[in-house]
């Protein structure tokens, strides 16, 4: 599947997501639809769930290296829904962020308005989890295994490219906490083979 047909799966307006789990190329794949959405004249909003994280002191009450804690606490869903996806939605004022990652500090960016016409494509992990599935008029799951995304994130951060490396437990162990509980392929409109290697304009299913 080009990534021209999926952007002709996409509804005219509203919510879609795409969830993967870390690694797995979820800005790359949306930042392309995108350009295929604009480039036919659709009005896109692009935002991420990475910006709706939980200050430090929440993330991390379960202990710095807890799978539970990264799955259980990494994101403020409430701010997440309250302050983007349910205001969008209506029509209304939205902010695209409610917390900054660098400065671990809450953040108050100014409101925005789009036109009714306006698709808001939002990636990020967790996405179809049970506080915010029901938001989304399309989503997309990026399927991809943790040997490949592991090792990508080591090419991209430099961390160990071995998924049972002690220092990737948190992360890969939550997210194995997170695809058994929701199971974010059956919930995704759209399941996408994401492990090979490809270029940003070409997708395959």
């Amino acid at each position: 599947m080009e990534i021209n047909e999926v952007a002709d799966l996409l509804p005219p307006r509203g919510l879609v997501a795409v969830d993967g789990v870390d690694g797995a190329g979820k800005t790359t794949f949306c930042d392309a639809l995108a350009g295929v959405l604009r480039a036919d004249g659709r009005e896109v909003v692009r935002a991420s769930v990475d910006d709706f994280h939980h200050p430090s002191a929440i993330r991390w009450r379960r202990g710095r290296t807890s799978p539970e804690g990264f799955f259980l606490d990494s994101f403020d869903y409430g701010r997440f829904v309250g302050h983007l996806l349910a205001p969008f939605a209506a029509g209304e004022p939205f902010r695209r962020a409610s917390h900054d990652l660098e400065t671990d500090a809450y953040a108050d960016p100014p409101a925005e308005v789009a036109s009714p016409d306006a698709l808001l494509l939002v990636d990020g992990i967790f996405l179809h989890r049970d506080e915010v599935v029901a938001h989304w008029d399309f989503s997309v799951f990026l399927d991809v295994d943790f040997a490949v995304s592991v090792a990508r994130m080591a090419g991209r951060d430099g961390s160990p490219p071995d998924p049972g490396d002690p220092r990737n437990r948190r992360y890969v162990e939550g997210q194995r906490l997170y695809l058994r509980s929701c199971d974010p392929a059956a919930r995704a409109s759209l399941v996408i083979d994401h492990n090979g290697h490809r270029p940003p304009n070409r997708y395959l299913a």
